[in-house]
């Protein structure tokens, strides 16, 4: 069974903005590229488990979302990382109902669990909100850790001793 770090988005991996799909407003938090590329060399797949409710209002589609996190991706790797997953819930209960994915509920942690053959009890969670938290506790993780801001990479070298 693997290891994992989870990310949540936007506030965590890049600067919060509101809905984001434009690659041209993305901007990566400081220290995040660096986190990422941490995981890699130390055996924990990275993983981004995010909401994504801008697609249930109409602002942008999962095509464009995936755009994003193609971007991404391309960026990490002129630094030698890469994300190992993106999980999305692309809803919200106003507009689209209710579902099993949107956090705090569990689902697409436990997806990735299952995809990527992880161990939630030997993995963590980094987010920006209690939703992120409450999430993690919700999937079994082994913790969840609150990010307001900082460096990533620093507090992924700080949390890594205390649960790898």
């Amino acid at each position: 069974m693997n290891r994992a770090i989870f990310f949540d988005r936007d506030g965590t991996l890049n600067e919060e903005v509101g809905y984001l799909w434009e690659i041209e407003k993305f901007k990566w938090i400081d220290g995040a590229r660096e986190a990422i590329k941490f995981c890699n060399e130390h055996g924990l797949l990275a993983v981004v488990v995010t909401n994504q409710s801008g697609i249930a209002r109409g602002f942008y589609t999962a095509r464009e979302a995936d755009d994003l996190h193609n971007f991404m991706q391309e960026n990490l790797s002129e630094l030698g990382a890469h994300i190992d997953g993106f999980y999305y819930c692309p809803h919200h209960p106003d507009f689209s109902g209710e579902c099993d994915c949107r956090k705090p509920k569990p689902g697409l942690i436990l997806k990735a669990c299952k995809d990527l053959k992880i161990n939630p009890a030997q993995s963590i969670l980094i987010g920006d909100s209690t939703r992120d938290i409450e999430a993690a506790t919700a999937a079994g993780l082994r913790a969840g850790i609150l990010f307001k801001d900082g460096n990533l990479l620093e507090v992924i070298k700080a949390e890594f001793g205390k649960y790898f």
